[in-house]
């Protein structure tokens, strides 16, 4: 009882920590952007922290990492659960993955994650799409007309021309 709250209070505010439950969460390593980023999920049995809490990577999020690289990260972080067995570790673990990021994920490559979006993208032709961006949007004469009568010679709107009139 005493972690989680120490956990919320730590975390309050963290966009990249996330409780699942009062026994499960998950923290976002890195950001959602990178393409080396990877997500944790932290469990604790009925017997935590005198037994070793689950640690999963089956998010989605997760992906695009391979197996190798997921299996690694785990294997690292169980020696460090092995090393705080008895003790309230879930802190120490995020911190501990959030320190070692870039040595777990150095051997991951970077390109998964464009490979993953051409085959969500392969459905559509590609020309369609460019040539809706090239396409400028169409004003009519008298729209053109308005336009014109509000702007002075340069294509400004007149000073004042959103001021309020008080007297009114």
């Amino acid at each position: 009882q005493m972690e989680l709250e120490a956990l919320r209070s730590i975390y309050e505010g963290d966009v990249c920590f996330r409780e699942l439950s009062p026994v499960s969460f998950q923290y976002r390593i890195g950001e959602s952007g990178d393409p080396k980023a990877f997500l944790i999920e932290v469990s604790w049995p009925e017997t935590y922290p005198q037994t070793a809490p689950v640690i999963s990577m089956d998010a989605f999020f997760n992906n695009t990492i391979s197996p190798a690289i997921k299996q690694s990260i785990l294997g690292k972080l169980m020696v460090e659960v092995e090393a705080n067995l008895g003790t309230a570790m879930t802190y120490t673990l995020f911190e501990y993955a959030k320190d070692n990021k870039e040595s777990f994920m150095e051997n991951q490559p970077v390109n998964t994650v464009t490979s993953v979006s051409n085959s969500i993208a392969t459905g559509t032709p590609d020309v369609p799409a460019s040539k809706k961006k090239d396409k400028k949007e169409q004003l009519s004469k008298t729209q053109k007309r308005k336009l014109a009568d509000k702007t002075d010679n340069k294509g400004e709107l007149p000073r004042g021309w959103n001021w309020v009139d008080v007297i009114k």
